[in-house]
């Protein structure tokens, strides 16, 4: 691991180690959980600004008074930097820190922060940087039981990291696509946000993600199964990302030669492209894609590939909205999943309750139940177990929060978040792509009796 004492030389730019806790951070032996150890993200910013690259591909953490940009750094990282220590060292003087417990009004009985209390603290920090998140506050059932629980994600990550950085900007958009999309228009084009965190609404976040121009701000999308654009970058785990990781991991092990079966429709393409593409890494290929619609019943596409494939190693079955049980069995009526062949299914697939035919089925997916360090701070803050919304909303404010520290204000461009090496948060491992997608390393498991049973820790890295 790179001693970063020797930041000044030539080659001792930080990146980012696959065992890090927060964005950016690398956990040495007997780290404990403080929230300023988060600052350590500022080197991977910071990097990725200057465009070195790390000999290891590893960082270590320093406390934050040893924190610095390097030298010539556009965006004056030195002060914003200082910033963030005077922050950390005074969070039991800011008001408005989570660390300090829930705002008055807030749930405190195992629930997210109520619609009423939200609406009343819409702006938090007192930072140069101003940064708008876009969530649906009062949004009727899970989407704005979800929105809540990104807010208290935010409201942690303004507390740790972002409070004298960040002046965020939080508005409702009532789970409304149309309202959604205005407001992200307004904070876009406004002059003033140097990045939207948001908005949640699928129909907004495409709409945003079909419009041109290089001077906008970048948008952190935090909507489900969004592809992502130019400058729209997709936040949460998509399905395309899904089936690459685990037809990846699967080729990692030995297998050379896969099919796809996936719905035939907007997103497929996105889905073979970035399954051929995991899978070239490793030397295997992608020898058929086989669309196929929820009416045929599965027989005939597993039908079309006996007849178009010889001994495949492994079959890859993405759902997208649908239900993937149809083809599964058909599938296994093949005798698939068996000795010679194996069976990937993708996250989508654990949007519905266990079936009996995932068994022996390997996915890749996030761990719901696991979100990092920040666990333990937000359960004792907040009252509830934080949950991937939660961990979403806190990343992107925790890398917000860290441009800003080594970059300042102007620090949100293509080159830093489209760093190759990617961040680390409670998430895990991720980066995103030009195209607006993103990659993300996560847990792989086998579906045995009903469960998902941990294969990997990790898939390995991009």
């Amino acid at each position: 691991m790179m001693d970063m004492r020797a930041w000044g030389e030539a080659d001792a730019c930080a990146t980012l180690a696959p065992t890090a806790a927060h964005a950016g951070v690398t956990r040495p032996a007997g780290f404990r959980r403080e929230p300023w150890r988060a600052l350590a993200l500022v080197f991977v910013v910071a990097a990725a600004a200057s465009g070195c690259q790390s000999k290891s591909g590893a960082s270590d953490v320093l406390d934050p008074s040893a924190i610095a940009a390097p030298t010539g750094q556009a965006g004056s990282a030195a002060a914003p930097a200082q910033q963030a220590n005077s922050t950390v060292q005074s969070d039991s003087a800011v008001g408005s820190s989570a660390l300090a417990g829930p705002p008055q009004g807030s749930a405190t009985a195992g629930g997210p922060t109520s619609a009423a209390a939200a609406q009343a603290n819409l702006t938090l920090g007192t930072g140069p940087t101003r940064v708008a998140m876009l969530l649906p506050l009062s949004a009727p059932g899970s989407a704005g039981e979800n929105g809540r629980k990104m807010y208290d994600g935010a409201r942690l990550a303004m507390a740790d990291l972002g409070d004298k950085l960040l002046t965020l900007t939080i508005q409702d958009t009532r789970g409304d696509s149309g309202y959604a999309k205005d407001l992200a228009m307004k904070a876009i084009t406004s002059g003033t946000a140097k990045a939207v965190i948001g908005p949640s609404e699928l129909a907004a976040t495409q709409h945003l993600a079909k419009l041109s121009g290089s001077k906008r701000p970048p948008v952190l999308a935090l909507a489900d199964n969004f592809a992502g654009g130019p400058g729209v970058y997709a936040v949460r785990l998509s399905e395309a990302d899904s089936a690459a990781a685990g037809a990846a991991a699967i080729a990692g092990k030995g297998a050379r030669k896969f099919v796809l079966m996936v719905p035939a429709g907007a997103d497929s393409s996105a889905i073979e492209s970035r399954v051929a593409n995991a899978l070239s890494i490793y030397g295997a290929t992608l020898a058929v894609t086989l669309p196929y619609s929820a009416t045929d019943g599965g027989a005939k596409v597993v039908s079309d590939m006996s007849s178009l494939v010889e001994a495949p190693d492994a079959v890859v079955v993405a759902c997208g909205d649908g239900n993937p049980t149809a083809v599964l069995a058909a599938l296994k009526a093949k005798g698939i999943p068996g000795k010679t062949v194996t069976l990937i299914g993708t996250d989508r697939w654990l949007e519905r309750p266990m079936d009996p035919l995932y068994e022996g089925a390997y996915i890749a997916t996030l761990d719901q139940g696991e979100t990092g360090p920040i666990a333990d701070r937000f359960k004792a803050t907040y009252h509830y177990q934080p949950d991937m919304n939660v961990a979403y909303a806190y990343d992107m404010v925790a890398l917000s929060a860290g441009i800003a520290s080594a970059a300042g204000p102007d620090g949100f461009n293509k080159q830093v978040l489209e760093n190759a090496r990617g961040f680390r948060g409670s998430t895990g491992l991720f980066r995103f792509r030009a195209d607006g997608s993103s990659q993300r390393s996560m847990p792989f498991f086998r579906v045995e009796k009903g469960q998902l049973k941990l294969v990997e820790k990790s898939t390995s890295g991009f």
